[in-house]
């Protein structure tokens, strides 16, 4: 079985106009162990860095969350290097550091994304990949979308002409699929839509799921996540409602994402959250019950 780290299953996600599917998919698995440790692991001393060059930061010798001073001599050092060891080291600490939603904020502030978005530019294709990782992080954050989605269009150029299965085409996929998780920059994706498909059909993933996949469905999960698969099954319910086939009962190959979601274990698991704590999540479950 397919794994859905594949081009085929996460351009299935796009296609679904449910762009969660491969970020959740990433949040409860982690980075990359590769990712990790070129980064920033934990130090055990209080004390900070303002006394060490900016690129010791990008050595693997501390462990703490970067503050915005150092995020900004990073940015700086980013802005400035042209060794692409330097250059590669630094856009895997700041992705590192996007990971945390306080820094998602000082980064854009610090007009950090363009200077990372430049590197898609970049010749070297692993640079072109850390460059597309740093942004996924930081387009998580709605506010970064915004500036973001104008890289949207050279994104897509990239993934599409690209080599299939590529570091840089997932990385790239990865990307705008956090872009489109809501509805806001779907339309920018609609003239690749053919281009979608043909990796959808060639990738080396497929739109098989594993099982395990509905345990995000239940009510311990963080509300996050929980809220990222509920809108992947109101996106699909709404895509089967918009084709017609929600009355006709269509019949979904065994293993696939449809099958999965239109089972009765994952009908039981959305009804069961009505009582979740959170409200966010309630009034959620409240608007998908009637699709059940």
């Amino acid at each position: 079985m397919g794994g859905p780290r594949g081009a085929g299953w996460v351009a299935a996600g796009l296609l679904l106009g449910a762009g969660a599917c491969y970020c959740i998919y990433r949040l409860t698995r982690g980075r990359r162990r590769g990712d990790r440790e070129l980064g920033i692991r934990s130090s055990k001393s209080a004390g900070g860095t303002a006394g060490f060059p900016a690129e010791d930061l990008t050595d693997g010798s501390y462990d703490d969350v970067l503050n915005a001073e150092q995020l900004q001599k990073l940015l700086y050092l980013l802005e400035s290097a042209e060794d692409p060891v330097i250059i590669e080291r630094a856009l895997i600490t700041l992705g590192n550091n996007a990971a945390f939603s306080v820094n998602q904020a000082i980064i854009r502030e610090l007009g950090g994304i363009p200077i990372v978005a430049n590197k898609i530019n970049h010749s070297n294709q692993s640079i072109k990949e850390k460059a597309l990782n740093a942004l996924n992080n930081l387009s998580v954050n709605v506010e970064n979308q915004i500036k973001i989605k104008i890289y949207i269009s050279q994104v897509c150029e990239d993934v599409f002409s690209g080599p299939l299965n590529s570091a840089v085409q997932l990385a790239g996929l990865r990307l705008l699929t956090n872009m489109t998780v809501t509805n806001d920059h779907q339309h920018m994706l609609h003239s690749y839509i053919t281009d979608l498909f043909q990796v959808l059909l060639t990738g080396n993933g497929n739109t098989k799921v594993d099982s395990s996949f509905l345990s995000l469905y239940d009510s311990h999960v963080a509300k996050e996540i929980l809220l990222r698969v509920l809108t992947l099954f109101q996106n699909i319910k709404n895509c089967l409602k918009i084709e017609g086939h929600l009355a006709a009962q269509p019949t979904f190959t065994e293993g696939s994402l449809f099958f999965l979601l239109h089972g009765e274990e994952c009908a039981q698991k959305i009804r069961a959250l009505v009582d979740h704590h959170d409200a966010e999540v309630k009034e959620k479950v409240v608007t998908i019950i009637p699709k059940i």
